[in-house]
């Protein structure tokens, strides 16, 4: 974990990870150039044509330009929408085709693919107008919510509840969060490689879900369904320990009153260093991990129908807070030994890698802040539900 604040940083307090959205900065455009003639002919032939080329040939002013990459960029998201509905109408197809073959799969209904493809849609696109994704976080953002939602209404859930208070927590206090992440961006936009850091285990995992119990919505019980009931964990692990790694820098950043303390020697570190602990944090850090819990829990509630026969799912709630906490513990220990931590003298900050002015603290270059979440995020996934089954009731 660290100690500075990136949107899936390292638990425990505080941490400036790399990892913070790619958010885009925008420019001052001059005074209209050149005349306007030839609009649509000059957007054409710059298709073909360098722009060294056709600069003294086509004058095309400032505005124009800016209208054509924006043109792009619509048509460019028109297509890869396209695309993913056609795969999202793969998967249903593909899914009828096994359940008639085998006769043992649950179809995807027409109306849980409808709800797969428009809610996800709507998230994602909601997540962008708030600068909370960039374009490439939103559309991948889209895919991993959609198999997350057609596998199993209770991944959707806890995926939904990790990203909207984490993108929440993100713009908190964000006054204060500059002067203390050297990398914080505008509204902690969050591009592809983050969301499938955070994303891609889940992703994994709600696929091999659907491959051995089809999609729907099942009790966790090790006695009846051992292992889809080791899948759910696992998914929720990994969310849960995603949620309570954010939490934790969200939170921990700017509410703890002590200075954080290294996760390997204890000694006091600046805020923003990446594997440093407070016990603020590392309360968040469970916090969050149970709020997922308490949605995966939820939707059990309101989905199974079968609860009555099978083990308590409370226990669901308990699983989600222990994944967020330690979860947050991982991510710290890994931050402080593979992540560069120096204080730049020049700045007063925190950077996550080594400058001319910085003076070393902790961790070596060798991994970045996606990768730690990454790392984390496995760790728990792999070990948690095997531990879990040892206390699990049985049904």
């Amino acid at each position: 974990m660290s100690a500075s604040v990136p949107p899936s940083s390292a638990p425990g307090a505080v941490r400036a990870g790399p990892g913070r959205g790619s958010g885009r900065a925008g420019g001052e455009r001059g005074e209209e150039g050149g005349g306007g003639g030839g609009g649509g002919v000059a957007d054409a032939l710059r298709l073909v044509f360098s722009h060294q080329v056709l600069s003294f040939l086509i004058p095309m002013s400032y505005y124009q330009e800016d209208f054509f990459r924006e043109y792009l960029k619509m048509m460019a998201n028109m297509v890869i929408l396209n695309l993913l509905i056609c795969i999202s109408l793969a998967f249903w197809i593909v899914s009828m085709t096994a359940s008639t073959y085998y006769g043992t799969l649950r179809p995807i209904s027409p109306w849980r693919w409808l709800f797969s493809v428009l809610v996800p849609l709507i998230i994602a696109t909601q997540g962008f107008k708030k600068k909370s994704l960039d374009h490439s976080g939103a559309l991948g953002g889209l895919v991993v919510g959609f198999i997350l939602t057609v596998a199993n209404y209770s991944f959707f859930s806890s995926l939904f509840v990790f990203f909207v208070t984490s993108s929440k927590l993100t713009k908190w206090k964000k006054d204060i969060k500059k002067q203390i992440d050297s990398e914080y961006k505008e509204g902690g936009q969050r591009n592809w490689v983050q969301v499938f850091c955070n994303g891609g285990v889940p992703t994994e995992l709600a696929l091999l879900y659907m491959i051995e119990n089809g999609p729907g919505e099942i009790p966790i019980d090790f006695s009846k369904e051992y292992t889809a009931s080791w899948m759910c964990l696992s998914l929720l692990g990994a969310l849960a320990c995603s949620a309570g790694d954010t939490w934790a820098s969200e939170i921990g950043s700017v509410m703890s009153k002590s200075k954080p303390r290294l996760i390997t020697t204890w000694e006091q570190v600046p805020v923003g260093t990446n594997g440093a602990v407070t016990l603020v944090g590392l309360i968040s850090s469970l916090l969050g991990g149970m709020t997922v819990g308490i949605a995966y829990f939820i939707t059990q509630l309101l989905f199974v129908s079968d609860l009555e026969i099978s083990a308590p799912q409370w226990p669901i709630i308990v699983f989600g807070a222990a994944a967020g906490l330690l979860g947050s513990i991982v991510d710290s220990y890994l931050g402080a030994t593979m992540q560069y931590s120096g204080f730049d003298q020049t700045i007063g900050m925190v950077v996550n890698h080594q400058t001319k002015d910085s003076k070393h603290i902790s961790g070596k270059p060798i991994l970045d802040n996606n990768a730690v979440n990454l790392f984390s995020s496995v760790i728990i996934a792999l070990v948690l539900p095997g531990m879990s089954w040892f206390f699990w009731p049985r049904g």
